[in-house]
């Protein structure tokens, strides 16, 4: 299950990550733009993945825009010595083993905190897929909760927030919606970029259609 997160950070602390991401986006050129108003709690996006470069530069956006989150990370990765560290950038533990209890888990997490921005990649790797991964959205629809649809623009050297999103149950509809969102948006590596769709459906003996 997952542990808790991180507390809120201090006043110097958040002046000194703004630095940071400003000195990181001006060296490479780079803007933040979009959404700035944002819900104390959500499920936050990240599209398109498709490179080791965008999680500095989601950090420095993220730091920009003073926006704190959350990711989630494989149980091991929080061993000493480096555990405090990923510990320090936000991360939150998870035994992904046990993966048939870990959306409901995340949820959990979540309804527990006044306060949460909890990132997801929906891809779930950089390599190229033919769909999304739907853990994100259940996550955010289990929590009531809304997902901010951050991205990365490499060729426009652009960063941001596109949209707060509120899912409505509908997935199929939702997925589409968001797909509208993302268009124009390209990641460092464009042959990589996953399509931002929900696959075939399943459709088991009772009948009733559901997405992997």
């Amino acid at each position: 299950m997952p542990s808790a997160a991180a507390p809120r950070l201090s006043a110097t602390r958040r002046a000194i990550r703004r630095f940071i991401g400003h000195t990181w986006l001006s060296v490479f050129g780079w803007r933040v733009e979009g959404v700035t108003d944002l819900p104390p709690k959500a499920v936050l996006i990240a599209w398109p993945h498709t490179s080791n470069w965008d999680f500095p530069f989601t950090l420095a956006v993220s730091y920009v825009l003073d926006l704190e989150f959350s990711w989630l990370g494989k149980h091991t990765l929080f061993e000493p010595p480096f555990g405090p560290f990923f510990r320090w950038l936000g991360g939150i533990p998870v035994d992904r083993r046990d993966r048939n209890n870990l959306v409901a888990a995340v949820v959990d997490v979540l309804k527990q905190h006044d306060e949460l921005k909890l990132i997801i990649a929906p891809e779930g790797t950089r390599s190229r897929t033919k769909r999304w991964k739907t853990g994100f959205y259940y996550v955010a629809l289990g929590a009531g909760v809304p997902i901010i649809l951050g991205y990365l623009d490499f060729p426009r050297k652009r960063g941001g927030i596109l949209h707060v999103f509120y899912p409505t149950g509908d997935i199929e509809a939702d997925i589409a919606a968001i797909r509208r969102y993302y268009e124009g948006i390209e990641g460092k590596h464009a042959s990589r970029m996953s399509e931002i769709t929900l696959g075939p459906r399943n459709v088991p003996a009772n009948g009733v259609a559901q997405h992997p």
